[in-house]
């Protein structure tokens, strides 16, 4: 039992430097996200109904297939970033912490990967 305070053992330690940046991605890319969304959501809604066909003409036109790739770019960066804040913060063992803040960044880029690939096969018809 130690009779330091909190802050006596902490003292000295230093900071990791990384939380301000770390803060300020989540909140470009939550900023960046809600246009996107916005523009998805209205999109999608005009679609209603028009089938599947015409969907996927959609879907192949540039701007729209500029702006769903960076709209998954944007959405899988966020979550990684969101969820790695939850590891750190709530994982407790360092072995266990670091495998899963690794396996939980290749899964988020394996989905994000599969998302930018179909969104291109629909642009290029393949």
């Amino acid at each position: 039992m130690s009779l330091r305070t909190p802050l006596g053992r902490a003292h000295g330690l230093g900071s990791a430097k990384d939380g301000t940046h770390h803060w300020w991605v989540m909140r470009l890319s939550s900023i960046a996200l809600v246009p996107l969304m916005l523009w998805l959501i209205f999109s999608l809604a005009t679609l209603a109904g028009t089938g599947y066909e015409a969907t996927l003409a959609w879907a192949a036109k540039p701007l729209n297939t500029v702006l769903l790739i960076l709209g998954v770019g944007v959405m899988f960066h966020h979550i990684r970033m969101g969820l790695q804040t939850v590891i750190e913060d709530y994982v407790h063992s360092e072995g266990k912490k670091f495998t899963v803040l690794i396996a939980m960044t290749f899964l988020t880029w394996l989905l994000a990967i599969i998302g930018i690939v179909a969104i291109l096969r629909i642009a290029f018809g393949s």
